[in-house]
């Protein structure tokens, strides 16, 4: 069994789009490695200690910086995946959506950093909403996929 995926107009988009999530990735990860400087904290320790976060502003910012990054790489995947398949049927909103989820990390990131208890920014919440059309999107482009199977 063949199948044959177009790439539709407009999908250049949604790679510009997942591109920009590596600016988001190379800023967390300098923001990291600025914080980790700062707090002392020596390799390959991946967070401050309690008792080390408790005693100092800076390692708790260094913890703060490290989750708000690890936090993302959980998300990544799922981004990705539902990026490139809502993408192939709806190109420009998965586009805006990827974007907005982008931008939504960067406002995450720094307000994580600052007071973890204010992370979910409205920005925040948009960039969220986004992935969850993503997400909608993409079942809908797989449950085609497999109903177009089941009618040969």
């Amino acid at each position: 069994m063949s199948t044959t995926v177009t790439i539709p107009e407009g999908f250049q988009y949604v790679g510009a789009a997942l591109l920009s999530t590596t600016i988001l990735l190379f800023t967390q990860n300098s923001l990291v490695s600025r914080h980790r400087k700062k707090a002392g904290i020596e390799y390959p320790q991946m967070y401050a200690e309690k008792a080390q976060a408790d005693s100092s502003r800076e390692a708790y910012q260094f913890n703060c910086a490290q989750r708000a990054h690890q936090n993302t790489l959980e998300n990544i995947p799922i981004l990705f995946t539902t990026s490139l398949l809502s993408g192939l049927q709806f190109p420009i909103p998965t586009a805006i959506a990827t974007a907005l989820w982008t931008v939504s990390r960067f406002s995450y990131t720094f307000g994580y950093i600052k007071d973890p208890k204010k992370r979910g920014t409205l920005m925040y919440i948009l960039g969220q909403i986004g992935q969850l059309g993503m997400i909608v999107g993409s079942l809908y482009v797989a449950g085609n996929w497999l109903l177009a199977g089941f009618r040969k």
